[in-house]
């Protein structure tokens, strides 16, 4: 397993945030996690409200769970709530069920972490999410074509659009 660096970190943080000054979002806080679950990184701009670590650590530790988005890990927890409820009981960590955590992977589709963003509507959340992690140089599960989606088994996301661009 590829462990993702500080300095890889930090540039899909700054990624991110660079992402959410050009869509001109509301303050965001980001995490990454290790392919583990464990902190590597968070970053919370200034304006940020309370609970933005827990937001953010949820988001992205419910991607890692179940090697999906957080989004995707919603649409579970509608279809199956059971399940979810069993999974939340036998996690060692909390699980966000919003959009805004992303799978982060390598050229070859391994997991190495996830990134977990907050304080925007969800699918800004994502979008910065997306744009903060390619802008590392990693991928993110929209950015895998349908033979990779398929012999990966990664859940992809319907198309994204930012809500205030009519």
């Amino acid at each position: 397993m590829r462990a993702i660096s500080l300095a890889e970190a930090l540039e899909i943080i700054e990624g991110t945030f660079a992402s959410a000054e050009r869509r001109k979002a509301y303050p965001l806080s980001a995490i990454v996690l290790d392919a583990g679950g464990r902190v590597k990184a968070f970053h919370k701009q200034d304006g940020c409200s309370l609970l933005r670590f827990e937001i953010a650590y949820g988001k992205a530790f419910a991607a890692l769970s179940l090697n999906r988005s957080s989004r995707q890990v919603l649409q579970k927890a509608r279809e199956k709530p059971a399940f979810m409820q069993s999974l939340g009981e036998l996690s060692d960590g909390p699980l966000f069920l919003e959009g805004g955590g992303q799978l982060i992977r390598d050229e070859t589709g391994e997991i190495v972490g996830a990134l977990g963003v907050t304080g925007d509507v969800n699918e800004v959340d994502d979008l910065c999410a997306i744009d903060g992690i390619r802008s590392a140089r990693f991928r993110s599960d929209d950015d895998f074509d349908a033979d990779a989606v398929k012999r990966l088994n990664i859940k992809k996301d319907p198309p994204l659009r930012d809500p205030r661009k009519g």
